[in-house]
């Protein structure tokens, strides 16, 4: 008989809706029923293509012996960590406290108060490798309950207190200048791999938000060591197994330091960015590889993670049917020398081997390769390759597929409709810009209330009951601002700011300028999560002080170019000590420091040639965090189109930075030469 779990939308959560443990969602209702019983709370936190989260559901959560000791002596609460950022955030912080480590899933022991007192990720079934077995876990923290419940209240306030007590340094309330910036490229230096790209040893992630701001310092700089390394991180991952050389987008990481193998889930966050990435790289190079990837990983959203409803689903899993009815991570995706041979043919194949860098040793498990780039392109015959390519992936969608998770994330849909809008109007697809418009639309009709307050996730058309975080708000009012400039369109604009708005209102500290994670009227947890570090995406912090500043230059406000220097002073203080984790961050200082570039683009028609070079000129420059308006100037939609005539009545171009202005110019050669200078 299904769980409580068979009436939430998430997913995740759906997937355990059948086990027998007695599942809640995080509610007051199970907390108040774990005071009702006397009982502690299991808060188990995952998210639906996590591997390791299957693993230790298959073992233990449909385990019938293990699931009755759980409803005897717990309340079991299931959490998506993706639809609740502020849960995870608050217990995982504890987590890496108490054990200097973290992971997902996620296990933690709550008071009926929601204070947490014993931690832990994936417990095995059985004890292995110095971990204790789940069920030895549950009956110490059972029979610490039952017979030493002053300790565990006491273990349990002190958590409690010193979670309270941690303070971020924030750095005061001034934006980095030229030495914080420069400091923070020399300490990327130190930890970049030459020789296989990127940042680190194993696994190594894709770092797509700190590539931005090595653009964006090479555009303002012209620093060709921080160039030259966005460069051979992004054909060391396009080459490498990380990304999918049949389908197109990233998988979530690589185990090895070589981008061989990855971790075979991919998620809309990581292709969003890193469409973007790749496609500002071939706009301040022209790289005929980052055009290609930039346009495959775009089509690979719209293919595979477009929802019926035009939203964009959360991510692939890792794991799929291997043909024999066991879920095995990279089913999908991997080859055998025996495989080629059956799709393509002899010779064919031994070609294949050869391009792909398939062995009949594998590079994964059990004589199994995965797909790479190991030799150069110009070596092959073009033709001959693609139709390989094409055979390939025709035989592999005959392949059981991953499963997807189709919940529609705010925050991460901002950040595809940002990707898909800017790649579409790079490479003359409006097809991408259509994809992009259709997102924003959904985010509008069913995420947004009548007071402009976001909702973190929608699935199948129904729209969840969770509320939106900081980064909802950043990531989507970013989305808008670029489908603003791309489209001319200011709704998105007005929209955006309404949006911002509330940043101002509900996630700012008034004096300190620093931002919250969660809203002043959101559900109290035990601390008020805040993080300015970005991890897998931009922090919320990070996308808020990028967005704020991106507004301000559409429409001159103080407030918001206020507010968002006020929150780079947070970048100032981690920028030189660990630029890593706040390249988005880095990357608003640098649009800061830059102007950022406000460029009006006016003429009698939109449609018009002339004003449509214009355009196009603005959006490939690669001045940092450049914006873009373009309208007739009679136009009231954008502010930034105000006052701005046609000059001898042909299309103009008008460049600011810091309220001073250039002498407008209908020469498209010029307005690049002034958006370079």
């Amino acid at each position: 008989m299904p769980n409580r779990l068979a009436h939430e939308t998430s997913p995740y959560l759906l997937q355990h809706a059948d086990n027998p443990v007695d599942w809640w969602p995080w509610s007051g209702e199970a907390f108040e029923e774990a005071r009702k019983r006397n009982v502690p709370v299991l808060l188990s936190v995952g998210y639906s293509s996590c591997h390791w989260c299957h693993v230790m559901a298959h073992e233990s959560f449909e385990d019938q012996e293990t699931a009755d000791y759980l409803n005897a002596h717990f309340v079991n609460i299931k959490v998506d960590r993706e639809e609740r950022p502020d849960v995870d955030a608050v217990y995982m912080e504890a987590v890496q406290a108490a054990t200097g480590q973290g992971g997902w899933p996620m296990t933690v022991f709550l008071t009926p108060d929601a204070e947490p007192f014993y931690f832990g990720t994936y417990f095995p079934p059985a004890s292995r490798h110095g971990m204790p077995s789940f069920r030895q876990v549950l009956e110490g923290v059972h029979s610490a309950w039952a017979d030493r419940r002053d300790e565990v209240a006491e273990v349990a306030g002190k958590i409690v207190r010193d979670l309270a007590g941690r303070e971020i340094s924030f750095g005061g309330t001034e934006a980095p200048g030229e030495q914080e910036l420069a400091q923070a490229l020399l300490g990327l230096t130190r930890e970049y791999d030459p020789q296989r790209g990127g940042f680190g040893g194993a696994p190594k992630f894709p770092p797509s938000m700190v590539i931005e701001f090595l653009l964006r310092h090479h555009a303002r700089t012209g620093s060709e060591g921080a160039l030259q390394m966005a460069q051979d991180t992004c054909e060391r991952m396009a080459r490498g197994g990380i990304y999918d050389q049949l389908g197109g987008g990233f998988a979530r990481y690589s185990v090895d330091r070589d981008w061989i193998v990855p971790h075979f889930e991919k998620m809309l966050y990581d292709n969003a960015l890193l469409c973007r990435g790749y496609a500002h790289l071939w706009r301040a190079t022209g790289s005929e590889l980052a055009r290609r990837v930039a346009l495959e990983t775009a089509d690979f959203m719209v293919r595979e993670l477009r929802t019926n409803e035009g939203g964009f689903a959360s991510a692939l899993d890792a794991d799929s049917d291997d043909g024999t009815g066991r879920h095995v991570e990279g089913a999908y995706y991997v080859w055998t020398p025996r495989q080629l041979r059956e799709t393509l043919g002899d010779d064919d194949a031994e070609l294949a081997a050869r391009y792909f860098g398939v062995t009949e040793e594998g590079t994964f498990e059990h004589g199994s390769s995965v797909l790479q780039l190991p030799q150069q392109d110009e070596l092959f015959d073009a033709d001959r390759i693609a139709s390989i390519r094409q055979r390939l992936l025709d035989r592999r969608s005959e392949r059981p597929a991953p499963g997807r998770d189709d919940k529609i994330v705010a925050a991460w849909n901002g950040l595809a409709i940002a990707a898909l809008a800017e790649t579409g109007a790079y490479f003359d697809r409006p097809d991408l810009v259509d994809a992009a418009l259709a997102a924003a639309d959904l985010l509008v009709r069913l995420h947004l209330d009548d007071a402009a307050r976001l909702a973190r996730t929608s699935k199948d058309g129904q729209v969840g009951a969770n509320a939106g975080v900081l980064e909802d708000y950043g990531d989507v009012a970013e989305g808008f601002l670029a489908l603003a400039s791309v489209t001319g369109e200011g709704v998105w604009l007005d929209f955006a700011g309404f949006l911002l708005d509330h940043v101002l209102a509900r996630f700012t500290d008034e004096e300190s300028g620093a931002l919250y994670d969660t809203a002043a009227d959101a559900e109290q947890l035990i601390r008020r999560p805040q993080d300015p570090t970005d991890n897998a995406a931009p922090s919320g912090w990070s996308a808020a002080a990028g967005a704020l500043l991106s507004y301000a230059a559409q429409t001159g406000s103080a407030p918001h170019r206020a507010a968002a220097e006020k929150a780079l002073g947070v970048v100032k203080a981690l920028g030189p000590r660990v630029p890593r984790f706040v390249g988005w961050g880095l990357a608003v200082a640098e649009a800061n420091l830059d102007g950022p570039r406000e460029v009006a683009i006016v003429g009698p028609s939109l449609d018009e040639q002339a004003t449509r070079t214009l355009h196009r000129t603005a959006l490939l420059a690669t001045a940092p965090g450049a914006v873009v308006a373009v309208g007739t100037p009679d136009s009231d939609e954008l502010p930034l189109l105000a006052d701005r005539p046609l000059v001898g009545g042909e299309p103009a171009a008008y460049v600011c930075r810091n309220f001073t202005c250039d002498a407008p110019t209908t020469d498209p050669e010029r307005l690049r030469t002034a958006l370079r200078s």
